[in-house]
């Protein structure tokens, strides 16, 4: 193997798992760092800067860079890093003063962003400090797209998303609400020199199954529904209700039922458990709230009595996978019958866009639009989209990472600049050495295991739509939790030039990752470390040819980052230096 280029921003990107999997690329370990310090704010404006919406991910996001948590590998639980993202809002001292500012005058470019969602919000935020002149178009009467009507608020209370919409909008965005644009071509030629579509994935999947418009009263399509409730305007429901659908979407409407008066609340799935699409903790809390899940049943009919809704017929399948590939197959059992009063469908969310001509952008065969997926570009060169409306239903954070993206891309574009020339992103390797045996951050590995987040009374709870079921953690709990953090952005830096081969920090690792021998293709490296390193989707770090010919091979997947090797060394050849990435965004380019 060649030797691993330390300068390549991906090398140690990568090592920060969590940074690496999150899709807006949040500094994990930094802000974790903060919080054990009790800088709160601090650690609030570190997620701002890439998240936008710390108060309101910290209690709602699918959490993708807690599957890749190192912790994980080390015991089953990971940090709980989105939660401690929560505290960093809820703690936070008033951070007004360390926003940007308006910008003192415009630049004379106009962007128009359709829905005030996330994605829309990202790009305004990233936009309106260059001076560019931003309208925002939202058919409702308040900003936060599908934070606002889908999320419930025993998970987001109104307060946190009406601040954290507040500090974009302050930055002088024009809001127009309650319009619905019916003509994309209608706002083009308005003048603006970009638009940006992220009006999300407004249309929920219907069940087009007998009885369904006999018993059409009483069958509702979850995601509206959710906005009814958000809204005001649904205030109750049936004593027996049945969710159709295994997403988070439908977590949220069985929780939502308990509280409108659902005595018996029943989700129905066609697949397994373990496949259902909503995340393991959304469906915990459901099962928690006594709401039984039930698999493997596909809905067949809606029955009635004389158009009143008098329950649902499943189809009982099973799981068969042919050629590696799982097929849900019948049975061969009777069906099923569930008595209710009330059904949510909530199978799944598609992308409606019938107010956009035709001729004016490219679709695919799946009507969705055709976009360059580095730029968010369409074919028309003004055009840009973001969050669900990209590429269909995904998550909050991904909405933010798509209108970072796409305010580069603007910007670029209004510059008269190649969209698709991205900038580069900077990085900086920094020792944390303060002595001998001296860091600048505490390396101690806690052996705590992870810490539960406290929970309101539930049979307050339950009584209550819009009681918040987290409470959060307490700053004791946090930093607590926030030691369990294994300082995977400060790197174990090998200079090969140093070295003298005493294997004194092959003796000290507690894990086993550095090996002393012969260069070999990876494959064989691999097996020759003195732990098999096994994840191939992690690099190896393989220094250069020593004076005994051998070379230095570092299994980076299981390293602790503890520091005990640059301790153990007695010529300095290990060094523990700060990896530090800063994700380009339109108002940190080079202007």
């Amino acid at each position: 193997m060649t030797p691993t280029d330390i300068a390549n921003p991906n090398t140690f990107h990568k090592v920060v798992d969590c940074q690496w999997a999150c899709p807006a690329h949040t500094p994990v370990p930094e802000y974790i760092r903060l919080i054990a310090m009790g800088r709160y704010s601090d650690a609030y404006m570190v997620n701002w800067h890439s998240n936008v919406f710390p108060g309101v991910l910290g209690r709602t996001c699918d959490r993708p860079c807690e599957p890749a948590c190192r912790r994980g590998r080390v015991e089953e639980e990971p940090v709980a890093i989105c939660r401690l993202k929560r505290i960093a809002a809820d703690a936070k001292d008033d951070i007004t003063d360390r926003l940007p500012k308006p910008a003192p005058q415009k630049n004379g470019k106009r962007v128009a962003l359709i829905g005030a969602g996330p994605a829309s919000l990202t790009v305004a935020r990233d936009l309106l400090p260059l001076g560019y002149s931003v309208t925002i178009f939202e058919a409702d009467q308040k900003p936060g797209g599908m934070m606002r009507t889908q999320i419930p608020r025993f998970r987001l209370p109104e307060s946190v998303l009406d601040e954290e919409c507040g500090y974009v909008i302050g930055l002088g965005a024009e809001m127009r609400y309650g319009i619905k644009i019916d003509s994309l071509k209608s706002v083009l030629d308005q003048g603006f020199d970009a638009v940006f579509v992220g009006c999300g994935a407004p249309r929920g999947r219907d069940l087009d199954i007998p009885g369904r418009q006999e018993a059409a009263e009483h069958i509702h399509i979850g995601i509206d529904w959710l906005a009814s409730v958000s809204f005001g305007h649904t205030t109750a429901i049936g004593k027996r209700v049945i969710v159709l659908g295994g997403g988070n979407t439908a977590m949220d409407c069985c929780r939502t039922s308990r509280r409108l008066g659902g005595e018996s609340v029943q989700v129905v799935v066609r697949s397994g458990f373990a496949e259902m699409k909503a995340s393991p903790w959304e469906k915990e809390d459901a099962m928690e709230e006594g709401i039984p899940i039930h698999n493997f049943l596909v809905p067949l009919e809606f029955t009635h009595d004389g158009g009143t809704l008098t329950g649902v017929t499943f189809e009982k399948v099973k799981a068969e996978y042919v050629d590696g590939r799982r097929k849900l197959i019948p049975a061969g059992e009777p069906p099923v019958h569930f008595e209710c009063d009330d059904v949510l469908v909530a199978v799944g969310q598609e992308n409606a866009f019938p107010w956009i001509e035709r001729e004016l952008i490219g679709f695919d065969e799946w009507d969705m639009p055709v976009l360059d997926k580095a730029t968010l570009q369409s074919t028309h060169p003004k055009i840009f989209f973001g969050g669900d409306a990209a590429f269909g239903p995904k998550n909050i954070i991904t909405a933010v990472a798509h209108g970072h993206d796409a305010a580069i891309s603007i910007d670029l574009l209004c510059r008269g600049q190649d969209v698709t020339a991205r900038p580069r992103q900077r990085t900086t390797l920094a020792s944390q050495k303060m002595g001998i045996h001296d860091w600048s951050y505490d390396n101690d590995i806690s052996l705590d295991l992870r810490y539960k987040v406290p929970q309101a009374p539930k049979d307050e709870t339950l009584r209550n739509v819009n009681m918040e079921v987290e409470l959060g953690y307490t700053r004791e709990l946090a930093a607590l939790e926030a030691q369990r953090c294994l300082n995977c952005d400060i790197e174990t830096v090998f200079a090969d030039s140093l070295c003298i081969e005493c294997d004194a920090c092959v003796d000290i690792c507690p894990m086993d990752c550095i090996t002393f021998t012969a260069n070999a293709p990876e494959d064989e490296l691999r097996q020759q470390t003195k732990a098999p390193a096994a994840n191939t989707s992690q690099g190896l770090y393989v220094s250069a040819d020593l004076k005994s010919g051998d070379i230095m091979v570092k299994d980076e997947d299981v390293c602790l980052h503890c520091g005990l090797c640059a301790e153990r060394c007695p010529t300095g050849a290990w060094d523990m230096k700060k990896f530090t990435i800063d994700i380009a965004k339109a108002y940190t380019c080079a202007r």
